[in-house]
């Protein structure tokens, strides 16, 4: 979160709009189109709840503005602007108040299908829809609230169980399982992997098992964790997630699933 990025976002203007271009809106209407597509059968119910209610422009990028009058009217959330990259101060700081930070620009054609750092789509249509839930949303302010107060070791720990819900996180339903995690839902790629690949793991969500998990940024997920229903989120923001950190600081990491990078933090 606190690496150089290779894209720059835009600046609103005075009243708040961002001016896109008609390549940036290209790109928003061809993301959009592949992706909903792709949603039935794949993501949660509560998702497609939420994307029916922020009633997303297809043909352009939408406002963060259009998005908050949603937001404010179900959970009480906003979506505010952000440059590309923020630090875990800014982004916990901004969870805390139930801010959800958005980085305006969008990915490039060469990284259509899979991207390593949140883009306005990524954000706006992987999470925001979730964010009219109150189970998704009061799990991610208590999560904010924690990582906030939380040491920067404690910090890499709650990082993998933000990693494995709210990015990349499968949840069982009477259809089947389904996506919730935004980094799934808003790459057109591991949306179809995290559900139909055979080489894909598929775990029952355990928390402290998600804490010692670790993970790169960079690649398909070789695991996923799975909730019993998107409603359990409840349970787990009200737990004693921090007696987790420190039972999971205690245990170590599980050996990775992937080959190392010597730039990748565990």
């Amino acid at each position: 979160m606190a690496k150089q990025s290779q894209y720059t976002s835009h600046t609103p203007d005075e009243n708040g709009i961002v001016h896109w271009s008609e390549t940036e809106n290209k790109i928003w209407q061809r993301l959009i189109t592949q992706q909903k597509s792709l949603l039935h059968g794949r993501a949660c119910d509560e998702y497609l709840q939420g994307l029916a209610l922020l009633d997303l422009p297809d043909d352009r990028i939408p406002q963060l503005g259009e998005v908050n009058d949603v937001l404010a009217d179900t959970t009480g959330w906003e979506v505010v602007q952000v440059p590309a990259l923020i630090n875990f101060d800014s982004f916990f700081k901004l969870l805390a108040n139930k801010q959800f930070p958005v980085a305006t620009f969008i990915r490039s054609d060469k990284e259509f299908d899979y991207l390593q750092e949140p883009d306005v789509f990524h954000e706006i249509f992987g999470h925001c829809p979730l964010l009219t839930n109150p189970a998704f949303a009061h799990f991610t302010h208590t999560y904010g609230k924690l990582g906030y107060a939380a040491s920067p070791k404690e910090r890499q720990y709650l990082a993998r169980l933000y990693w494995f819900t709210v990015e990349f996180g499968l949840v069982d339903t009477q259809e089947g399982l389904r996506i919730y995690g935004g980094g799934i839902l808003s790459s057109p790629k591991e949306t179809r992997y995290a559900l139909e690949n055979a080489k894909a793991v598929r775990r029952k969500m355990q928390p402290l098992k998600a804490v010692r998990t670790p993970y790169r940024i960079d690649i398909i997920q070789p695991i996923y964790y799975v909730l019993d229903s998107l409603a359990s989120l409840f349970d787990l923001a009200n737990s004693d997630i921090m007696q987790l950190v420190e039972e999971g600081q205690k245990r170590g990491l599980y050996p990775p699933q992937f080959e190392q990078k010597l730039s990748q933090e565990n």
